[in-house]
C-alpha cells in the first residue's frame, strides 16, 4: 500500500473569502486534517475557515505547538507530532495540514516539514501557498506595497532591535508580523527613525473586530493577530517610480 500525500495548506488570513481555489480543491479529498495550536495560534478560526469546503465525516485532528522559549521541547512536540502525521499517512490516507497565512512564511509548518523529512525524506507533502496577512493589509488599506526597484523588508517583532532598525532604515516599506509584545519599543524607533507618519497599526484583518489606527492612535494593548504596515516613504508616492517595464508591463 502506497502511504498518503500530506498537503500543506495556507488558508490565508482569516477571511474564508481569501481561501484559493487550490486551497479549496485540496481540502475536499482529504480524509483528515491536521490543525496547530497553542495559546497564540487560534485553533478554530483556521478550520472555521476550511469548514465549508470539507467532505463529510473528515477526521479534525488537533496538534499542539508548545509556546516556549525551550528548545528541546519544542523540537520533542514538533518531531511527535510529525510522527504522528507520518503514522497517519502510513494508513494510505491524504490529510491536510491547515495554518493561518502561508504555510512558509513565519508558520509553525516550517518545524513540521523538516520533521517529516528527517523521518522520512520522501514524504510526499505538496505545498498550496495562502495569502498572507501583510497582502490582505495592504489591499485593505488600499497602499502599493513596493514597486519598480524598491524593497521590501518582512520582519516580526521578535526581530532582534539593532537589526529591525537597521533594515527600516534602507527599506523603501517594512511589514512587522506579532508587534504585540514589543509595541512600545517599536513605535519609538519607528518616531527615531522618521517612519511615524507611513505606519499603520492593521488589528484583525478581514475578521470581526478589525481596527485600522495610526501611530498615534495605538492602544498600549492589542490583538496577536495584528501587523505594522510601514508604507512607502510619502516622497516616493508623490515622484512615483521610474518608467521602466515590469510584470504588468506589455513593452
Amino acid at each position: 500500500m502506497n502511504p498518503g500525500i500530506l498537503y500543506g495548506i495556507g488558508v490565508g488570513p482569516g477571511d474564508p473569502d481569501l481561501l484559493t481555489l487550490a486551497a479549496a480543491k485540496a481540502l475536499a479529498s482529504v480524509d483528515a486534517v491536521f490543525a496547530p495550536a497553542s495559546t497564540k495560534n487560534d485553533f478554530s478560526l483556521a478550520l472555521d475557515i476550511i469548514r465549508p469546503h470539507l467532505r463529510d465525516r473528515v477526521d479534525l485532528r488537533r496538534l499542539d505547538f508548545p509556546m516556549t522559549r525551550d528548545d528541546a521541547v519544542r523540537r520533542l512536540a514538533r518531531l511527535e507530532n510529525a510522527r504522528l502525521i507520518m503514522d497517519y499517512l502510513a494508513t494510505g490516507s491524504n490529510a491536510a495540514f491547515i495554518t493561518l497565512g502561508d504555510p512558509l512564511v513565519y508558520s509553525t509548518f516550517g518545524h513540521l516539514l523538516r520533521g517529516l523529512r528527517a523521518l522520512n525524506p520522501t514524504v510526499d507533502v505538496r505545498i498550496i501557498p495562502g495569502i498572507t496577512s501583510f497582502q490582505a493589509a495592504s489591499a485593505r488599506l488600499g497602499e502599493v506595497l513596493v514597486e519598480g526597484d524598491e524593497c521590501l523588508v518582512v520582519a516580526t517583532g521578535n526581530t532582534d532591535p539593532a537589526k529591525l532598525k537597521a533594515l527600516l532604515e534602507i527599506a523603501d516599506a517594512a511589514i512587522v508580523l506579532k508587534p504585540a509584545k514589543r509595541l512600545g519599543g517599536l513605535k519609538s524607533m519607528l518616531e527615531k527613525l522618521g517612519r511615524a507618519r507611513d505606519t499603520r497599526l492593521v488589528v484583525r484583518c478581514g475578521l470581526p473586530g478589525e481596527k485600522i489606527a495610526s501611530l498615534d492612535q495605538m492602544a498600549e494593548s492589542i490583538s496577536y493577530f495584528s501587523l505594522l504596515h510601514v508604507g512607502r516613504r510619502k516622497e516616493l508616492e508623490v515622484a512615483g517610480p521610474p518608467n521602466e517595464p515590469g510584470e504588468g508591463s506589455r513593452e
